[in-house]
């Protein structure tokens, strides 16, 4: 049976989340998380809540949360950027795109095109980072109709969905067959040196900053747009430092136990549920020997579940 889907009346007030960002195994700290509830309020109609068959419009304001976790390389100075700067650009982006009468996913779309590249000239006509600094960005926009995601490089974005846990992104890989052709298009060059890399340095195809590898890495996102459904269970995003050391259906399925374990049996802590989830997946990627930064964001989407970790 296919989930069912419900726009109107849900605002998007009853999401609760938890994160983590440890160093692990590395020497220096290059990862940065942002979250960011209500970081712009808008009804409805302005983040395509009214796409599910029967629906109707709604007038309701509701809040608009902002996730993010970026994985810098290099150096940190472009990832902390980024969780410092990038939900105000997309807010100030979306206020001017507004007004050019875009259709609702056009309109996000545009917003985050220019809201990645305009982060990217910030860092460099700033002096945020030096050339050869970069970080992925993996962005959330989180309605209480729409999951937005906006993409770039090879941190990923999942949702948990009834039984299924649904890949969100594609991870931007120089050996991903359009990535490569659009490389080697450019006069670049995939190299294998510990895996695929670009010129054999950088093992993603795009990202913010990286300005030494232009015009072969790039800011561009790939952006992708989900209804919510009552069988939502969490949406989970984290750095390679977690997926290089558990696949989608593990992370999937561990989340589901824990979430479902304790509303069955009702714990109510000081852990907000979401929190349990991060937590248990960060000690399971160390004790996997995980040798990169790891962070992790999940966002309980179960209504039940009121507990809130931040405000």
């Amino acid at each position: 049976m296919a989930a069912r889907q419900k726009c109107v009346g849900r605002n998007n007030k009853g999401v609760t989340w938890g994160f983590t960002s440890v160093i692990g195994r590395r020497r220096e700290m290059e990862d940065a998380v942002a979250v960011i509830p209500g970081f712009i309020s808008r009804t409805c109609d302005h983040v395509g809540g009214c796409t599910a068959p029967g629906s109707k419009s709604s007038g309701e304001i509701s809040p608009v949360h902002f996730f993010g976790v970026y994985d810098g390389h290099g150096g940190s100075q472009v990832a902390k950027f980024c969780a410092q700067r990038m939900h105000e650009v997309v807010a100030e982006e979306w206020d001017r795109k507004a007004v050019d009468g875009l259709e609702w996913h056009k309109l996000w779309e545009a917003t985050f095109s220019s809201s990645f590249e305009r982060a990217d000239n910030e860092v460099l006509t700033e002096a945020a980072a030096p050339e050869m600094v970069g970080s992925t960005a993996v962005v959330v926009v989180l309605s209480g109709c729409q999951i937005i995601i906006s993409n770039c490089g090879d941190s990923r974005a999942v949702l948990c969905r009834g039984t299924e846990t649904i890949p969100l992104t594609v991870d931007q890989k120089p050996d991903r067959e359009d990535e490569l052709m659009r490389i080697e298009g450019e006069g670049g060059r995939v190299i294998n040196w510990n895996g695929a890399r670009v010129l054999g340095v950088l093992a993603m195809s795009r990202a913010i900053g990286d300005r030494y590898l232009r015009p072969w890495i790039i800011p561009v996102p790939e952006i992708t747009f989900t209804t919510r459904s009552d069988e939502d269970e969490c949406l989970i995003l984290a750095s390679d430092g977690l997926w290089d050391v558990m696949s989608n259906d593990e992370v999937g399925e561990l989340a589901r136990r824990l979430l479902r374990r304790r509303r069955r049996y009702m714990v109510d802590d000081e852990i907000p549920a979401a929190q349990a989830v991060a937590d248990n997946l960060t000690d399971i990627a160390f004790g996997r020997n995980s040798s990169d930064n790891i962070s992790i964001i999940v966002v309980d989407l179960k209504s039940k579940r009121k507990r809130q970790l931040r405000q």
